[in-house]
């Protein structure tokens, strides 16, 4: 890595952190029990957190568009909406004024995608992750459950979208697979970074509404 480089990997890893202290101060179905975490060298750094601290992803592997950032929205729906682009693996959290921060997301695989509209019913730190029962029926060598920790393909921080008061089994989390990012990855729920999904976690409260289209 030359040194261009490494001051732009420094440089980040001190914003990051600086955003993650902030946000801690201040407040799915997934793959199955295969699935394989990323390897150390796709992380710089981490977010403390209890119990256990979240690992910050590269910048340099992950596609610009899919790194978090503020754009222009011009979508009907009002501030504090969260509206999910499947075809775009996006996540808009709208601001209002014709912004919104924007997330890269990874969607649900072919066959395996879920649209509509919900609120956050559940929010989960460090989230249990139970395969639902469809999920073993396709595969019966899933574990009942898997606590949560690193290696739980829940990540760190999970919304959970409810309908009508009834839970839709679909959840808005993070990854320890950062690599599907940008793609049709998962069972049907929206994957996002950890460190996004810990700062998504932070601002939106109960009864967020979502528009997954």
């Amino acid at each position: 890595m030359g040194p261009d480089r490494r001051r732009d990997v420094t440089h980040e890893l001190n914003r990051r952190s600086v955003l993650g202290g902030a946000f801690a101060v201040a407040g799915v179905a997934a793959l199955g029990s295969r699935a394989v975490a990323a390897p150390a060298q796709w992380y710089i750094g981490i977010i403390p957190d209890e119990p256990y601290d979240i690992r910050i992803v590269d910048k340099y592997r992950i596609p610009d568009q899919f790194e978090r950032q503020v754009v222009a929205f011009r979508g009907p729906e009002p501030a504090g909406t969260l509206v999910v682009a499947r075809s775009e693996r996006f996540l808009y959290y709208v601001e209002g004024g014709g912004r919104a921060l924007r997330f890269g997301i990874s969607v649900g695989r072919q066959g395996m995608e879920w649209q509509g509209e919900a609120v956050v019913g559940r929010k989960a730190k460090w989230p249990t992750w139970t395969p639902t029962a469809n999920m073993r029926a396709r595969d019966p060598s899933l574990p009942v459950s898997v606590p949560g920790g690193p290696a739980n393909p829940l990540g760190a921080r999970a919304l959970y979208l409810f309908r009508n008061g009834v839970d839709t089994l679909y959840r808005i989390h993070g990854t320890n697979q950062p690599s599907s990012i940008g793609k049709a990855a998962s069972s049907g729920c929206i994957r996002m970074l950890d460190e996004h999904i810990f700062e998504l976690y932070a601002s939106v409260p109960m009864g967020t509404k979502v528009v997954v289209r």
